[in-house]
């Protein structure tokens, strides 16, 4: 169905593979189309109550694909204009997704490929995967959402630093600053993000929908701007038929089961 994309939903969770092996998953424009086209499919499935991003190969993805977008004739290119068609409408878009979202990383995330992992909820990583803000080398600055989410997850001072040297960060330093949620062995590394993708599939999913939002806007908010976003969540989900059975498998002591209402 889609050239660039493999895409597979297996126990309530959509799998989207980037699949463009033969140049570590860069991003051409094609590309674009199909994954945003994947995002909304698993978004508007009620099946899928949760989304797995992985790339097939030795990469997660290395971001543009500038053999796709540069040229050699000396004539300046608006990358702005680009972004506002491609990485800008994506990363919106994945910020807004009410199903949880995981990275499965399995090898290099760099530049913008780097932005679509920290637009996912959860980042699972290979040891052998790394990472790289390496627009500074070629004049740029981070884009696809890296400038937002990668200061709110490692800190103002780490990310300028990381941003400013363009240097390669592996596995075990992305885990110690809190750029990654978890290490595991590659040949482990889909068994372990299936598992916890099953995990979030069973979870009461409008719960998590809310409290994303509530968790994104927090960095906005003042704290009675946040108190009253906690307040007008609350109203809204315990009205939700997940609070029901929740309740009411707490008292009569058996594991709930929600569906995602």
């Amino acid at each position: 169905m889609f050239s660039t994309i493999q895409y597979e939903v297996r126990d309530q969770v959509a799998w989207i593979v980037l699949n463009r092996p033969e140049v570590l998953n860069a991003f051409n424009q094609q590309m674009h189309e199909d994954f945003y086209q994947c995002l909304e499919k698993a978004n508007n499935a009620k099946e899928v109550r949760s989304i797995v991003i992985t790339g097939n190969g030795k990469g997660f993805s290395v971001g543009a694909d500038l053999g796709a977008v540069s040229s050699n004739s000396g004539e300046a290119i608006d990358y702005g204009d680009i972004l506002r068609k491609t990485y800008n409408r994506t990363i919106q878009y994945m910020s807004e997704l009410k199903k949880p979202t995981i990275s499965s990383i399995n090898g290099a995330a760099f530049g913008a490929g780097l932005g679509i992992a920290l637009a996912t909820d959860f980042r699972l990583a290979s040891v052998h995967s790394t990472y790289c803000l390496a627009f500074i080398k070629i004049g740029l600055m981070p884009d696809a959402g890296t400038s937002y989410f990668l200061p709110r997850i490692i800190g103002l001072s780490r990310a300028m630093e990381l941003a400013a040297s363009g240097r390669t960060v592996e596995a075990q330093e992305a885990y110690q600053i809190g750029m990654i949620n978890r290490i595991i062995e590659h040949d482990d590394l889909q068994k372990q993000t299936e598992k916890m993708a099953i995990e979030l599939a069973n979870m009461p999913t409008k719960a998590f929908g809310v409290l994303k939002q509530s968790m994104l806007a927090s960095f906005e908010n003042t704290l009675p701007t946040q108190l009253e976003q906690e307040a007008n969540g609350q109203s809204i989900l315990g009205k939700s038929r997940d609070h029901l059975e929740g309740v009411q498998a707490f008292f009569q002591k058996r594991k709930a089961t929600f569906k995602g209402e």
